[in-house]
């Protein structure tokens, strides 16, 4: 069975915007529901009373994303640390778990998804970029990754770095902040692009590629459903704000959303979500980005 195969077989600035009563118990790091608001008072006007009133929110995530956004062949849903982002701000506006619409994101549609309203909000991986904040807003960072690159374990093809790509065929997703990046870095590389990283991992396997680029956090992703057969080299060559995909013309709630944020930094339920899943890979949760860097 081929990795695709088995992926789809297994209180700052916003804070005045809302007040909020939740439970005085932080859940724990292996409880995925964190605790529901139950007092809020937001704006009559604003895109959190929209949201609240239609009773549901809807977020698009990646469905293919180990420790980020991977759907779970039993329930339909996905799981992962941008998974559990998603329900403390859904919890924030105190609707819980199981009144979030998700929608599946590719990298190549998220602005798409964002721009025409069908998704409230995109939490997929997704780097801040000026690019695209040109076409969207942002809220966070909510996490930093840095790109990398992810080869067949022995690394018979010597690659430790960009420098050692001349030559050589390196995999990404189209659409992705990677292939442009990889082309920066690496111009006399050959690009191989596919529509999801769980591609690139296969062809990396069977040898079509010599190497497979991303962030770190999704390479080690994808390296944890095969150890065996894959290895991480050299150190990150970037630096990658992930943040939370916004419409414009939705101001109140990019404000809203960095509020949640930083009331999960503050009371330790944003290293509890990170710490019961890709923490589970990539050891405890450190400090959390600050909101105000990007």
């Amino acid at each position: 069975m081929n990795l695709a195969s088995h992926l789809s077989a297994k209180c700052a600035a916003g804070i005045l915007l809302f007040t909020a009563a939740c439970s005085s118990n932080m859940p724990e790091s292996g409880d995925p529901n964190p605790p529901i608001a139950t007092k809020i008072n937001v704006p009559a006007n604003s895109t959190m009373a929209q949201i609240r009133n239609r009773g549901s929110i809807t977020i698009g995530t990646k469905f293919d994303q180990p420790m980020f956004g991977l759907k779970n062949p039993a329930t339909g849903k996905p799981e992962g640390f941008d998974v559990e982002i998603a329900k403390l701000v859904a919890a924030k506006l105190g609707i819980p778990a199981n009144r979030i619409e998700w929608v599946e994101t590719a990298s190549a549609n998220r602005e798409q998804f964002v721009q025409q309203h069908r998704a409230d909000a995109v939490i997929a991986t997704y780097r801040i970029t000026d690019n695209r904040k040109r076409l969207i807003n942002f809220a966070g960072p909510y996490y930093i990754a840095g790109q990398s690159l992810m080869v067949k374990t022995g690394n018979s093809a010597g690659i430790h770095g960009p420098d050692d790509l001349a030559g050589k065929d390196v995999c990404t997703v189209e659409g992705s902040e990677s292939s442009t990046t990889i082309r920066k870095v690496a111009p006399a590389a050959d690009v191989v692009l596919f529509d999801s990283f769980s591609k690139c991992a296969d062809a990396l396997g069977n040898g079509q590629v010599q190497a497979v680029t991303t962030d770190d956090t999704i390479l080690a992703g994808l390296r944890s459903l095969d150890p065996d057969g894959f290895e991480l080299v050299g150190t990150p060559f970037t630096n990658e704000p992930y943040g939370i995909g916004i419409a414009k013309g939705r101001e109140d709630f990019v404000r809203f959303v960095n509020g949640a944020l930083q009331q999960s930094f503050d009371d330790g339920e944003w290293a509890a979500a990170w710490n019961r899943t890709a923490g589970k890979i990539l050891g405890p949760a450190h400090a959390p980005p600050n909101l105000d860097s990007h």
